[in-house]
């Protein structure tokens, strides 16, 4: 297969884009720009992030107990490109307060997923981290968005004519849970 193309095929998929921070045993902040988040579970609340194998933050984010997904809003593009590079300290000259086991927590996101570590999976060229969410919080910001390689914003979204609901709307009717919370920090359990 060629790989290149295959990567060009999986770029026709848009997705948001994240930073995960956390906390080494030894102090040391780690840092990593991804777009492989996911939701997991609701009951309970789980989400997954995938990291390159041979990524030099690895051994950090699968020592860490605690790591936090921040969701950068569309005019955080330069955390993306800052996080994604290979220097030794992405924390330098960025504003951070402290999150659950001492994770980084970057400010300004669209949202904020606080968690514990709970499983780490071989995904052939990746490693899967899945966590349990402790604390969120979510803020009326457009995501950042990442598609063909390049990254953007999304346009405005319109309810769905067809039945009169959002797309959320109809996920909570599916699922049954009660309305979506609201955009102060929110404790998961």
């Amino acid at each position: 297969m060629d790989e290149r193309d295959f990567r060009r095929g999986l770029g026709s998929y848009p997705t948001g884009v994240a930073v995960v921070t956390a906390r080494s045993a030894g102090g040391r902040a780690a840092g990593v720009t991804i777009n492989s988040f996911a939701s997991v579970s609701l009951r309970p609340p789980l989400v997954l992030w995938s990291l390159a194998a041979r990524a030099p933050s690895r051994p950090a984010f699968e020592a860490a107990t605690y790591f936090a997904i921040h969701v950068l809003a569309g005019d955080q593009r330069v955390l993306a490109e800052r996080f994604c590079s290979p220097a030794a300290d992405k924390f330098t000259g960025v504003a951070t307060g402290e999150g659950l086991g001492g994770a980084p927590l970057l400010e300004n996101a669209a949202a904020l997923f606080e968690c514990r570590a709970r499983h780490s999976y071989p995904g052939g060229d990746h490693v899967i981290l899945i966590g349990e969410v402790e604390r969120y919080a979510y803020f009326d910001r457009p995501p950042l968005v990442f598609h063909g390689g390049r990254y953007g914003a999304l346009a405005e979204l319109e309810q769905d004519a067809s039945c009169g609901e959002t797309a959320f709307d109809a996920w909570e009717s599916f699922y049954h849970v009660g309305p979506a919370p609201a955009a102060a920090p929110k404790s998961a359990g």
